[in-house]
C-alpha cells in the first residue's frame, strides 16, 4: 500500500497478550498513518512476520507459553526479518537482567508498559518508520538501476553478437567474390591472352603494326592478371586458406615492407600448427588493421612482429619505433582500435596497447584457444 502522495506505507506489528494494552498502542500510533497489525502471543507473531516485512516491531515481555525474549529470538532467526527492529515493552518492575536479555535477544529500545506519553512512542517508531522508508526508496532505487544495467548488458551483448555475425558474413562474401574474380576473371584474361598469342604468331612479318598492337595487349592483359590476383588477395589472401596463419602473416608483413618501405622483421612459430579457421581469419584482419595503422599514423622506420602459439593461447606482437599513440586515442579509442579489440572479445581475447610521445607503440592481442577446432 502507498500513501496519497506515492510513498510506501510501512507494516508495525504490535505484541502483547492484553487487548486493552493493544488497543492503546493502536490508538496512539494510529496518527502515523501507517499499517498496524497486532498479535495477542508469540506464536501469532511468528506466523505475521513468516507472512510479512514490518518497519519495526512492539514486543511485549511478559507473555505466556512464549515469552518476549524467546519470540524475538525466533524472530531474528528468520532471514527476512533478522535486521527488523523490536522495541520491548515490559513492566516498571523488571529488572536490569530483563533488560539485559532483551538487547541480547536484539531489543533496540525498551518502553515501560503502561505507555503513558503517546508523542515519546510515536516519536521512537517514527524514526524507524523512516529509515524503513529510506531503506525501501534505497532498495528500489538499486533494483531498478540493476535492471537498467542488466538491459544494457543484454543489448550491448546482443549489439556484439550481431557485430560478430556481421563480420563473418562480410568474410564469406569476401572469400566468395576473391575465389569469383580469380578464377572466373583470371580463366577469362588468361584464354583471352592465348588467343592474342594465337592470332600474333599468325600474323606475316611484316605487319608491324599489327604485332606491335598485339605485344600491347599482352601486357595489358598481364596487368589485368596482376591486378586481379591483387584484389584477389586483399579480399581473401589464398595463402591464408592454403597455408594457415603463420605464413599469411609473414606473407602480409612483407607485402607491408614492399609497399611503405618500412624495415619489417617476422618471428614466427615453427612450422606445422594449425589453428582454426575463424580465429586465424580474426588475428590476420587484426594484423592487418594494426599494420594499417603503422602506415597511417606512426612515422616508423621499424616494426617488430611476433606471432606465437601455445596450448592454450596464440599472442601476436606489434611493436613500432614511430611517434608513439597519443592518450587521448587510447581513452578515447578510436574506431580502428575498437575494431581490434571487439575482434579479439568475440573469443574471449585480449587487446592491450601501449605507448609515450617518441617512443613507439606496442600492440599485444591474445586470444585463447579452449574449443578451438
Amino acid at each position: 500500500m502507498e500513501h496519497r502522495d506515492g510513498t510506501p506505507t510501512a507494516n508495525i506489528l504490535l505484541v502483547d497478550d492484553e487487548p486493552n494494552s493493544l488497543y492503546a498502542l493502536q490508538e496512539m500510533l494510529e496518527p502515523l498513518g501507517q499499517t498496524l497489525l497486532t498479535a495477542r502471543s508469540g506464536a501469532e507473531a511468528l506466523r505475521l512476520v513468516l507472512k510479512h516485512e514490518f518497519a519495526v516491531i512492539l514486543l511485549d515481555v511478559r507473555m505466556p507459553r512464549m515469552d518476549g525474549f524467546e519470540t524475538a529470538r525466533l524472530i531474528r532467526e528468520r532471514k527476512r526479518s533478522s535486521l527488523t527492529p523490536i522495541i520491548f515493552l515490559t513492566a516498571a518492575g523488571d529488572d536490569m537482567e530483563s533488560v539485559s536479555r532483551g538487547y541480547e535477544a536484539g531489543a533496540v529500545d525498551y518502553l515501560i508498559k503502561p505507555v503513558t506519553s503517546p508523542t515519546v512512542l510515536r516519536s521512537k517508531v517514527a524514526v524507524f518508520v523512516d529509515l524503513y522508508a529510506k531503506n525501501a526508496d534505497l532498495g528500489r532505487q538499486i533494483r531498478e538501476r540493476m535492471a537498467v544495467e542488466e538491459r544494457l548488458k543484454q543489448s550491448e551483448e546482443k549489439l556484439r553478437r550481431l557485430a560478430a555475425y556481421l563480420v563473418s558474413v562480410r568474410e564469406e562474401e569476401r572469400t566468395h567474390i576473391a575465389r569469383e574474380i580469380h578464377d572466373e576473371l583470371g580463366q577469362v584474361l588468361t584464354g583471352l591472352k592465348m588467343d592474342v598469342t594465337w592470332v600474333a604468331q599468325r600474323l606475316e612479318t611484316k605487319q608491324k603494326a599489327l604485332h606491335g598492337k598485339t605485344q600491347s595487349m599482352c601486357g595489358l592483359i598481364d596487368s589485368a592478371i596482376q591486378t586481379v590476383r591483387k584484389i584477389a588477395s586483399g579480399l581473401r589472401p589464398e595463402i591464408l586458406d592454403e597455408m594457415g596463419l603463420a605464413a599469411a602473416i609473414d606473407w602480409q608483413a612483407k607485402d607491408f615492407q614492399k609497399r611503405t618501405g618500412i624495415r619489417t622483421r617476422v618471428v614466427l612459430p615453427p612450422e606445422g600448427i594449425k589453428l582454426d579457421l575463424e580465429r586465424s581469419t580474426t588475428t590476420f584482419r587484426i594484423f592487418q588493421e594494426i599494420l594499417t595503422n603503422v602506415a597511417r599514423h606512426a612515422h616508423a622506420s621499424r616494426v617488430d612482429v611476433k606471432f606465437d602459439v601455445t596450448d592454450a593461447n596464440m599472442t601476436l606482437e606489434v611493436a613500432d619505433n614511430g611517434v608513439g599513440i597519443p592518450q587521448t586515442k587510447l581513452n578515447g579509442k578510436s574506431l580502428g582500435l575498437l575494431g581490434i579489440q571487439e575482434r579479439a572479445l568475440h573469443f574471449n581475447g585480449d587487446v592491450v596497447i601501449s605507448g609515450a610521445a617518441g617512443q613507439g607503440t606496442k600492440v599485444t592481442v591474445s586470444i585463447p584457444l579452449a574449443g578451438a577446432g
